[in-house]
């Protein structure tokens, strides 16, 4: 089973989620943290080139591939992984980012912030699950 790490960045570069999926490989989540971050770059040059949301691979750290999502609101939705199934990572980012939608519809939600909702986060697990694991 191959590990995932999942992560919502807001328009200011602020990461809104995290989470990671799959059986955790020796490297630290820093280690994942840096390679999603490091990818940022490259996400917002790669955003420019296509009018799709879905973004494919922008970037690869030896075994690792980080697959980029940029919603219309300027929020980018990342996920490092080991895997190449292009059509289940672009359902899972297509629903997590109905979900996030569903978040920013919440009254009590202060759009920026971090989720912190536990709703939220076994929801996407339950969308990890079915569309990654």
């Amino acid at each position: 089973m191959a590990t995932y790490h999942f992560v919502i960045v807001g328009a200011a570069d602020a990461p809104l989620y995290e989470a990671t999926f799959g059986v955790p490989r020796p490297e630290s989540k820093h280690l994942h943290q840096f390679i999603v971050h490091a990818a940022l770059d490259l996400v917002d040059d790669a955003q420019f080139m296509t009018n799709a949301c879905y973004l494919k691979t922008v970037d690869k750290h030896g075994d690792w591939s980080v697959s980029a999502y940029v919603a219309p609101s300027a929020v980018r939705l990342m996920l490092l992984h080991e895997s190449r199934s292009e059509d289940a990572i672009r359902a899972f980012f297509a629903d997590c980012h109905e979900l996030y939608v569903k978040t920013l519809l919440n009254p009590f939600y202060e759009p920026g912030s971090p989720i912190l909702s536990q709703a939220f986060d076994a929801k996407v697990a339950a969308l990890a699950k079915r569309h990654l694991l």
